[in-house]
Formats: structure tokens, sequence, C-alpha cells
């Protein structure tokens, strides 16, 4: 990782700490970052690790069956990016933003959603899954954009991109999310969700939100092309990735119980080829 070099030493350990924050719970993403320029990898760890410990307050266990104390230690860590405190990742991401004029209010957006998760989640339709994701994912697209220099006019379909992303994960992770009491996926029976595979009545749903994840990659794909040719290999990259999980879900008859569609070593060279493809 790339640091100015007159940096605070306290402020270059806050980077790595993001840095090392992202490498250990999203390896494909980190990966896929790893193919941006060295001078926006620190920014990119530095909003990751700021929204990956929101993801964690409300994944806590200790706080299990208690929404409002979930609410609270959200609110509070919400709170760190107004307080200029010392805390190391809050204050990686505060300096992030100043070095490159990120917009952190979209940020508000995100946490609303993480209000979402501190209680069970039961998604009535459509409507309600994409309001979810434009706060938990657009929100952070759209600043990824800023970041990555995506002009103005298509920062707003960057966001697609995602929801793409999160659409993906949510496919990839039901059983672990309802082991947390969430149910992201419409029309979906949680009673069927404890069984060893899926049924087909399950499997229709997963097939109906794999194909509008993939019309979310469709939609971004203006403002992917849009953003500097220096940044687009990670962009592909991240992309090709997530599209391979989509694949790996059809390739198990969109059988979400029996197994995590998660990426193989096998599955980089296609993942690799695909980048190509698309230079």
């Amino acid at each position: 990782m790339t640091m100015d070099t007159r940096m605070d030493p306290s402020l270059q350990d806050a980077y790595e700490t993001c840095r090392r924050m992202h490498r250990r719970h999203d390896p494909t993403y980190y990966w896929a970052t790893r193919r941006l320029p060295r001078e926006v990898r620190p920014a990119t760890h530095a909003l990751y690790g700021y929204v990956r410990t929101a993801d964690e307050i409300v994944d806590d266990p200790r706080l299990l069956g208690d929404p409002g104390a979930r609410r609270a230690a959200l609110d509070a860590w919400a709170a760190e990016l107004r307080s200029g405190t010392a805390q190391p990742v809050a204050r990686a991401l505060l300096d992030a933003a100043e070095r490159h004029a990120l917009e952190l209010s979209e940020l508000e957006l995100y946490m609303g959603s993480m209000r979402i998760d501190c209680g069970p989640v039961r998604m009535p339709d459509e409507a309600a899954l994409d309001a979810y994701m434009d706060g938990s994912a657009g929100s952070v697209g759209r600043i990824m954009a800023v970041l990555l220099g995506v002009p103005e006019r298509h920062r707003a379909d960057f966001g697609r991109l995602g929801q793409a992303f999160q659409l993906t994960n949510f496919l990839r992770d039901v059983p672990e999310d309802w082991a947390l009491d969430r149910v992201y996926l419409p029309g979906v029976d949680p009673a069927e969700l404890s069984a060893a595979t899926a049924s087909r009545e399950l499997r229709t749903v997963v097939a109906q939100e794999v194909a509008r994840a993939r019309g979310f990659f469709t939609g971004a794909e203006d403002a992917t092309e849009s953003a500097p040719a220096r940044v687009r290999p990670g962009i592909r990259l991240a992309v090709a990735a997530y599209r391979r999980v989509l694949d790996r879900i059809e390739m198990n008859g969109h059988d979400v119980l029996a197994g995590r569609s998660r990426l193989a070593a096998g599955d980089w060279p296609r993942v690799a080829a695909a980048v190509v493809r698309a230079a």
C-alpha cells in the first residue's frame, strides 16, 4: 500500500488496519482492489473498514435478541465520523474523504439499512429489497464512483454495481443470513430455510433474483466503461468474480442451501479470461 511518506505514522497504521480487515473478511473484493491504482487503494480499504465495522455491530452475537442495543452501538459508530475521532478505522476514512473529496453523507443511507438489520429481517417485496440495497450498497458504490473518477453523470448508475454485488452476496449467503434471522429474498417462506436442500419454490425465487442481479450488472456497464482506463481493470475483475458466483449458483441448480457458491481456485482462470474479453 503506497502511502504519503509525510503522513503521521499512527494514520498509516490506521490505514493498515483497514487493509487487513479488507483482506480477512472479503478476499474476493480485496484482490480486485489490488488491481486499482496504488493511490486509491488506501481509501478503498478505509471505506470497507468503516462499513465492515458497522456490519459487525449488527451481527454481534453478544447483542442477539436486543435490537435496541444494536441500534445504540450503531449510532455510536456513526457518531465517530462527526467527532473527529481517534478511532483508527474512522480516522482513516475521514482522512480519505479529505484527500479525495468523498461525500460521506451517503453513509447516512448506509446506516439506515444497517438499522433494519438490527432486528429480524423480512423483505415484503422487491421494492423494499431495492430500497435496502440502495442504502447498504448503492451508497457505497456512489462514494467509490467519486474515488475512482467516474464522471458525475454516471455516478448514480455506478451505484447499481454496488447493488449487484449486494444481491449476489444475499444469494450466496442465504443460510448464514437465516442463522441471523434475516430473509432478504422476497417471497421466500422462512420455514423452508432449515432444510438440507432447496425446494422448487425457493429455487424459483433464487433464479428470479439471479436474473435481477445480472440486470444490475448490465445496468452498470456504461458507468464502468466511463471510468478512467487506469481503474477499469480492478472494476472489471470485481464484476467478473461476482458474475462467476452467479454462474456457480446456476450450476448448483439454484440450490443455495446445499452449499455456498464461493469461488474455487479453478474459477479464477475463467474470471481472468472474462476480464480480458471485457477489455
